[in-house]
This record gives C-alpha cells, sequence and structure tokens, in this order.
C-alpha cells in the first residue's frame, strides 16, 4: 500500500501496477496474490486511507470539551495529517474522484467518517446549516480543508495561524 500511494500519488491512478510492485520489491505477479485487479488495489487502497485519516482526526478528541473545541480538535488533526503526508493527501484526492471506486466502497468510506460526521450534525444543530444535507456540509468543510492546507504547505512558518483562520471561516459557516 505504500508504494502504491507513492507511485499513484506522483504518477496518477493510471501508473501501471509493474511499477508499483517493483517499488515494493516484489515480482510484478505477486501484486495480484493480493489484489485481483488493478481496481481491487485502488478500492482498498481508497479504505486504507480514508480509515487512516479518520482514524488520525479522533483519536485523542476531548470529549469532556464543548462542540467547538472538539471540531478544532478534529479539524487540526486532519489538517497535520494531510500536510505530514502529502502522498497521501495527493492519493486520496485521486481516488475519491476515481470513477474505479465502487459505491461500496464509497459507503465505507463514509462510514469510517461517521466520528467526523457526527461532530459536523452536533455543530450545525443551531446554525444556519442545520437544514443543509450533510453531504453539502461536507462538501463545504473539505474545500476550505484543501484550500487552508494549500496554504499550511505555501507557508509552513504560519501554517498553525492558517489552520486556525480556515477553522474559524468554517465554524462560522456551519455553526
Amino acid at each position: 500500500m505504500a508504494a502504491a500511494t507513492k507511485i499513484f500519488a506522483a504518477q496518477g491512478l493510471s501508473a501501471p501496477t509493474a511499477i508499483i510492485a517493483k517499488e515494493a520489491g516484489v515480482a510484478n505477479g505477486s501484486l495480484f496474490n493480493y489484489f485481483q485487479t488493478k481496481a481491487d488495489l485502488l478500492n482498498q487502497l481508497y479504505l486504507e486511507l480514508k480509515t487512516e485519516m479518520a482514524a488520525v482526526s479522533l483519536t485523542g478528541l476531548p470529549t469532556e470539551s464543548d462542540i467547538k473545541h472538539q471540531l478544532f480538535y478534529m479539524w487540526s488533526r486532519w489538517l497535520e495529517w494531510a500536510t505530514s503526508y502529502p502522498d497521501k493527501r495527493r492519493t486520496l484526492t485521486y481516488l475519491g474522484v476515481s470513477d474505479e471506486i465502487t459505491p461500496a466502497s464509497h459507503h465505507a468510506g463514509s462510514q469510517a467518517m461517521a466520528g467526523i460526521a457526527r461532530l459536523l450534525e452536533r455543530s450545525r444543530e443551531n446554525g444556519p446549516m442545520q437544514d443543509a444535507p450533510l453531504g453539502f456540509v461536507v462538501s463545504l468543510m473539505t474545500a476550505l480543508a484543501e484550500a487552508t492546507i494549500d496554504y499550511m504547505v505555501q507557508d509552513p512558518a504560519n501554517a498553525k495561524n492558517h489552520c486556525k483562520v480556515g477553522f474559524d471561516a468554517m465554524w462560522r459557516i456551519v455553526a
């Protein structure tokens, strides 16, 4: 999976499996001992990256704190993961828009993100987005996160400030 992430981040999802196998240090055919098809590899990688991102974002969540503090904690951890692992971020972005990712994998990915969705639901209970579809709210949050991550990467000396400003914008939208 690490080899696939590295190669897909560098070459896109059309990268040949032979290059992935070489990067992993295994024979080309060996890759298909683990995955029947390249699409199976893509779907498994999608789920692995979604699950990792969600787990990192929620691990240590200060559940005794108010919802704003919890959401900021999750946001900060998510953005830290994305800026610390640019290959994983890029690959997950590619996979998120790939036609190869099955509806079942998209559903499983959403399930992996269920804790984050619950935080968003709680944060918008009385806000202007309370009646908006959750998917729309998630799309807005993701767009703000991606813009914030880009600024954090481009200006690492001010990354913490960019993270806070991005969160404040998101908070004003949902809460």
